[in-house]
């Protein structure tokens, strides 16, 4: 397998960028999820996996203003506002001008606030739970509950299993190969199952059949010249749903990998609609588009 595409998302749930080539750490990609949105009033990290408060992240961008160096502070971030205003990262009146746009007291942030979390919710389809989360089967430092709108929704401590002080939701590598989304789309032709959806970091071109991650986990291998050990396989969450760019609101994106992609991930407990898988950095190194990927062989 080769690297076909390279994403990184400067501020996290907003749009993103695509690169031809990054240095990778035990952080990531460098830059990836360099800066999130903090609500002041639940003291969360912003995720639009709350679509009723925090879709509107999506109708933003961001991107480096300059290409980021290892050793050396992260460049500012410019951020496209959906009017089509741009704003960086170190502006002044950022923090007011995205609180009047998402309709909420936020504060743009470089670390995770002590003790941060952020919440998902997990919508049902025709019987079709895209979760399984029960009470008894959480994660450490996660509670769920229901909204009076039936929604629900589980909160999760930030970067749970990622490196500390990051804003990833659980790991810190995303890994998604072409394989899969060929393999949706064989299952749902009249669903766009476009990359952009999913918000991987690496994508993979498509030798193989199906949904070649879902025998990853537990094993190790290389992209590029950085060292990985895939750790899970990518929970989908109603995000992949939502309108963003040009992509409109589209539930079938999720109830298909819903019907026909669920896994037990011991990690967290229950079953989910998975597509793509975790991965954790085993040894630094930098990735481009065009490098190989090994076999993932058990470690």
């Amino acid at each position: 397998m080769t690297v076909v595409s390279l994403h990184r998302y400067p501020v996290k749930s907003m749009l993103g960028e695509s690169v031809e080539r990054s240095v990778v750490t035990g952080r990531g990609l460098l830059g990836d999820r360099a800066l999130a949105v903090y609500d002041v009033e639940s003291g969360t990290v912003a995720s639009a996996k709350v679509p009723r408060l925090w879709a509107g992240l999506l109708g933003f961008s961001a991107r480096f203003a300059a290409e980021p160096e290892p050793g050396r502070p992260l460049p500012e971030v410019e951020i496209r506002f959906p009017d089509g205003s741009m704003l960086r990262s170190d502006d002044a009146g950022v923090d007011i001008a995205l609180s009047t746009v998402l309709g909420r007291e936020v504060r743009l942030v470089a670390e995770p606030p002590e003790g941060s979390q952020f919440e998902e919710v997990w919508p049902e389809f025709e019987d079709l739970p895209v979760g399984e989360l029960a009470p008894e089967q959480l994660i450490e430092g996660t509670t769920a509950r229901r909204e009076e709108s039936g929604e629900r929704v589980s909160r999760f401590d930030v970067s749970a299993f990622g490196a500390p002080g990051t804003f990833f939701d659980l790991s810190t590598l995303h890994v998604l190969t072409e394989s899969t989304l060929d393999r949706l789309r064989e299952l749902a032709p009249e669903v766009t199952f476009d990359v952009r959806r999913y918000r991987p970091n690496v994508v993979l071109d498509g030798t193989g059949t199906g949904f070649v991650e879902n025998d990853w986990p537990g094993s190790v291998g290389t992209i590029g010249s950085t060292g990985v050990r895939y750790s899970f396989a990518t929970m989908r969450c109603v995000m992949t749903t939502l309108a963003q760019g040009d992509l409109p609101r589209d539930a079938g994106v999720l109830r298909t990998v819903a019907k026909h992609n669920r896994i037990e991930i011991p990690q967290v407990g229950g079953v989910w609609a998975c597509a793509g898988v975790y991965a954790d950095v085993t040894a630094d190194g930098e990735i481009a588009v065009g490098d190989g990927h090994s076999t993932p062989t058990p470690p």
